[in-house]
């Protein structure tokens, strides 16, 4: 396995590996989540590469950049221990070197939920990904569906500019009662990961009223949403909404042929926790 710091030492090295190559784009802090991705990369492809980059850019200014969780010693084990080939793992100067003033903004996909309770973000999301792939040019590239929406802009931005990579999108992967796997989970105290799973309870109310046959997405966020207010610990709900798997639309009344994302974002006291689930 191989560490790799820099862009230029990167592109050389992806350049002159064996094909296919997959890669796993992460902020590190890893998971069975990530190890999932890594699993399927590595038995789909040649040439296993993994990034590992807390991107600056995709944080606003009142976030926890500086707080995310970094376990770079454990991550590098971890993917040894998979067989990965390359990691990259740059520092924010090299990926954004002083004057570096381009920047990828995402259409419409990127307007509600995430897009909206976090301004910049997928502008942030789009160019390092963007920058991820013309570094390694990767043939495939794999992505969990936790992130939902992410996917649908990373799915958007390759179309859009023929970028050519194979965009996988992996299932999400839950702890058994049902939370959703994320760096992030290590800031809940005992009694909210104790609460946690109420997240995935709301949309779980929510699709099995699908599946029932309700085409209204606003009862669907309704059943959510008498969940969610039945937890004290919720300290708020950023948003529940009800759309349209791909284009990441409003949905209101659908046929139930219609694939939906049924998708969360809700605050357990200081910890934001998003997940979602699709149906149809």
């Amino acid at each position: 396995m191989r560490v790799v710091e820099t862009c230029a030492e990167m592109m050389a090295l992806c350049k002159e590996a064996r094909r296919p190559l997959g890669l796993v784009p992460t902020m590190g802090a890893l998971h069975d989540g990530h190890l999932s991705l890594t699993r399927q990369a590595r038995a789909d492809n040649a040439t296993m590469a993994v990034s590992i980059f807390v991107n600056p850019t995709q944080f606003g200014p009142n976030e926890d950049f500086a707080t995310y969780p970094r376990t770079m010693e454990r991550d590098l084990e971890l993917l040894e221990a998979q067989g990965t080939d390359l990691v990259f793992a740059p520092l924010p100067p090299e990926v954004y070197p002083e004057g570096f003033d381009t920047y990828i903004e995402p259409g419409e996909v990127a307007e509600g939920m995430e897009g909206a309770a976090r301004p910049g973000h997928f502008r942030g999301v789009a160019t390092v990904v963007a920058k991820l792939f013309t570094i390694t040019r990767p043939d495939r590239a794999y992505f969990g569906q936790k992130d939902g929406q992410q996917v649908a802009v990373i799915r958007k931005m390759n179309a859009d500019l023929n970028l050519g990579v194979d965009v996988v999108t992996m299932p999400t992967i839950r702890d058994p009662d049902g939370l959703a796997m994320s760096s992030r989970n290590a800031y809940l105290t005992e009694e909210e990961r104790t609460a946690a799973p109420v997240v995935y309870r709301a949309l779980c109310a929510a699709e099995s009223l699908r599946r029932a046959g309700e085409r209204d997405g606003g009862k669907l966020r309704t059943a959510a949403l008498d969940v969610l207010h039945g937890e004290p610990l919720v300290s708020r709900v950023d948003y529940v909404s009800v759309v349209d798997a791909e284009t990441m639309e409003w949905v209101g009344i659908s046929p139930v042929e219609r694939r939906l994302m049924i998708a969360a974002a809700v605050r357990l006291g200081s910890v934001r926790l998003i997940d979602n689930v699709v149906v149809g």
